[in-house]
């Protein structure tokens, strides 16, 4: 050991600082056979020490202090892998997930589309409302999963309208640098969590099978109400340290205009959507949720539709005719 760590080991951990010390032992019985298989743990003890002289830097995690009422987290978690599936059709969504990193309250919204501004506005309000308070501040991880295909003037609007949101709340937002997770650590280790209890819940009731999508967010609103349930005492010493709620819920949609063509309906991000005959050659005002469009013939409520999405394979959805909400 004492002839070869300076003359060889050395020159390696200093060319390549990542190099573990397993592997350096493996490279030094092919370089020399005579050695003995003994020696390793005095190798990486020495490593060790070596690397805690000459080694570099390391990145540096500050513990997280948190304070009550300062700080609520979002993110979401794909959930594909669970193999939910509803009326025998597996269930393509995600999970947007709130928590309150001091008391451990949550809130769990199932987002049939990706990540967008939407989901997140309708999950987010959705968890203020039942927590009947806002924190002071608000972080996400940098939605990047929304912003992937935007150009410059896309992100630019996503941006204000989510700071936007956040004012409407008295929220002070911010953001995860890319690509380090463990600024959103208090939240990134829970989705695990949730995960797992609900792969555990899928078990206990021994199907992932769904007869309808109200059956499955019940489900998951049942399973995060005990989780709540649990933190009951922390959660209501943490509310008086909420901001109070104004009287109204903020903006949680995409509002545009589409005209009804000759064949009784109007395409909206290619899914086909049919109205009643009456209304070809109008211009109708379309809200756009993540499960549903509200449509307006001027001010005037008209009828909702459920929200399709297009084919995987580039072909475009449809959307017959649901419920009428107005006249």
């Amino acid at each position: 050991m004492a002839t070869i760590f300076e003359a060889e080991i050395v020159p390696l951990l200093a060319a390549s600082p990542g190099l573990r010390a397993a592997a350096v032992f493996e490279e030094m019985q092919r370089r020399h056979p005579e050695l003995d298989a003994g020696v390793r743990r005095t190798m990486e003890r020495r490593i060790r020490a070596w690397r805690a002289v000459h080694g570099p830097e390391q990145e540096v995690m500050f513990r997280q202090t948190h304070q009550p009422g300062r700080m609520g987290l979002s993110d979401f978690t794909d959930m594909a892998d669970l193999g939910v599936t509803v009326a025998n059709v597996p269930l393509d969504h995600l999970l947007y997930h709130f928590r309150l990193p001091w008391s451990g309250f949550a809130h769990a919204h199932v987002i049939l589309g990706g990540e967008s501004f939407v989901a997140l506005a309708a999950g987010l309000q959705d968890a203020l409302w039942s927590l009947g308070g806002s924190p002071r501040g608000h972080r996400t991880d940098s939605l990047s999963a929304a912003f992937r295909n935007f150009d410059a003037d896309a992100r630019a609007d996503l941006t204000q309208r989510y700071d936007a949101l956040c004012a409407h709340y008295g929220m002070t937002p911010s953001r995860n640098n890319r690509g380090v997770a463990h600024e959103n650590g208090a939240i990134e280790s829970t989705h695990g969590h949730i995960k797992s209890a609900l792969r555990d819940a899928l078990l206990l009731r021994g199907s992932t099978a769904f007869d309808d999508l109200a059956s499955y967010h019940r489900f998951v609103d049942e399973l995060v109400s005990r989780k709540n349930r649990r933190n009951a005492a922390r959660i209501d010493a943490e509310r008086p340290h909420l901001q109070t709620l104004l009287d109204r819920r903020g903006c949680d949609y995409e509002e545009t205009i589409v005209a009804v063509t000759s064949s009784s309906g109007f395409t909206l991000r290619k899914v086909f959507y049919t109205v009643p005959s009456r209304l070809i050659g109008h211009r109708l005002r379309v809200r756009l949720y993540d499960d549903r469009l509200d449509l307006f013939v001027g001010g005037t409520p008209l009828m909702t539709l459920p929200r399709g999405r297009a084919v995987g394979n580039g072909k475009h959805g449809h959307v017959d005719m649901w419920w009428i909400i107005g006249t």
